[in-house]
């Protein structure tokens, strides 16, 4: 039985990297590829047919297609145009326009998840590049390589937040003070400061003079209400717990509930728009512009993802790695934050995380050591490892849907020009706060 399991698991990992190098190689086929190894790993059975449906994040899917067409009523209102127009009559420059929207999506993205974050805060960077005329993908990808990053500064930024919080029995608070130290949220900032000079330093040669002549007027706030109280629901949602992390007895969420929350209020919208203003083309635009490529590419990723883990891949690799430290307590948190960061820029973080926080607590407990030093060096390398890879994370691979649709297609060099060093700067940051706060 376990040559049958290590063939398997030899036939799964060679099918998991040759899909990702090719989607590294082949933007323009991303969702082919993605379908299709899943397709295989499917018809192989190295993943059951009755297990398919559980692997897909359903969540994220009915998340994105709420948001995108409740950001299209919002971008057809105008208000984008005029959010775009407050921002630039504020900037100096294009350089400190797009730092600015960043760090506004990192906000957000604090207690919203980095998926709707990106979808809502795009289109006030594609009208600001349409006016100032220039290209929209590097704001646009810092967008979302904001966004990935302060999904780990609180607990309900993110599910590997939440995941964590359940397995070392943090509250919200914890997240920012805790046993007389600065949290997880100060690291981050840290990060995030860093990030802003590397930004600064990206775009120096972005000084062009921002002019303006004339505000874009708005008619119809309605979508705009409709997107303020679709983030709102999601902030109110994020601090009632999944199923998973909840103790005994108390009130849980069911696990679509963001994106229950963005598909209602997308109906909420489209409807007001049949019944009040009888805009049956809106309407129909609404739904063809849902982007059906970056649904498909994402559910072809989940199924992927789901069959490596249960191939056993994950597993072994973190058997490996808890034999790898020889004792040394910063060889194995190094081990830990480096080899997350390597793993999160090409597979899912979340059951990445699910399936290491137990090998975390098994370590610490071995070492005799706190184990909320291998637990946050796990969140920063996870969650910030993501922004390596235009495939490493779900906000990563809707803001390029956005792009494509644009008629701009981001190659994966280009999207690593920014990624690499973004990444590489905070998480080192974090890696030497959280040593020198946990050690």
């Amino acid at each position: 039985m376990d040559g049958i399991r290590e063939n398997v698991q030899i036939i799964a990992l060679i099918i998991f990297i040759v899909t990702y190098g090719s989607l590294m190689i082949f933007g323009k086929y991303r969702t082919h590829i993605a379908l299709g190894s899943a397709l295989i790993f499917i018809f192989l059975g190295i993943l059951p047919l009755d297990e398919v449906f559980a692997t897909i994040d359903w969540n994220v899917i009915m998340m994105i297609a709420g948001t995108m067409g409740i950001v299209y009523l919002f971008t057809e209102s105008k208000m984008p145009a005029l959010l775009a127009d407050e921002l630039i009559s504020r900037m100096p420059n294009v350089k400190w326009a797009v730092v600015s929207l960043s760090l506004f999506a990192g906000i957000i993205s604090a207690f919203v998840d980095n998926v709707a974050t990106v979808l809502m805060v795009a289109p006030v960077a594609l009208t600001i590049a349409k006016k100032l005329k220039i290209s929209p993908v590097p704001s646009i990808i810092c967008i979302a390589l904001s966004s990935n990053l302060q999904g780990a500064a609180t607990l309900v930024g993110d599910t590997t937040s939440i995941l964590l919080a359940k397995a070392a029995n943090l509250d919200f608070f914890d997240f920012f003070y805790m046993n007389n130290k600065i949290g997880m949220f100060f690291v981050v900032q840290a990060g995030a400061m860093v990030s802003v000079m590397l930004m600064l330093f990206m775009f120096r040669k972005e000084n062009n003079k921002i002019q303006m002549k004339e505000r874009t007027k708005v008619t119809d706030y309605f979508p705009t209400i409709m997107l303020l109280l679709t983030l709102a629901t999601l902030i109110v949602v994020s601090f009632i717990p999944y199923k998973s992390a909840a103790a005994p007895g108390q009130l849980y969420k069911p696990e679509i509930t963001n994106g229950l929350v963005c598909i209602v209020f997308f109906l909420i919208g489209i409807t007001k728009e049949l019944v009040k203003n009888k805009n049956k083309e809106l309407v129909k635009n609404a739904f063809k512009e849902i982007d059906f490529a970056t649904i498909l590419l994402l559910t072809g990723l989940f199924i992927v993802i789901g069959g490596i883990k249960n191939a056993g891949i994950i597993d072994s690799v973190s058997k490996i790695i808890s034999s790898m430290s020889g004792g040394s307590v910063f060889i194995i948190y190094s081990i830990i934050v480096w080899m997350s960061v390597f793993f999160s820029a090409f597979i899912d973080n979340i059951p990445y995380v699910a399936t290491m926080l137990p090998v975390v607590a098994g370590i610490s407990n071995t070492l005799g050591i706190d184990p909320n030093l291998l637990y946050f060096g796990l969140l920063c390398g996870a969650t910030l490892g993501g922004n390596m890879t235009p495939i490493g994370a779900s906000a990563n691979i809707a803001g390029i849907g956005i792009l494509r649709k644009e008629g701009y297609e981001v190659q994966a060099k280009t999207f690593m020009k920014y990624g690499i060093p973004f990444t590489l700067s905070a998480v080192t940051v974090g890696y030497v706060l959280i040593w020198f706060l946990w050690k």
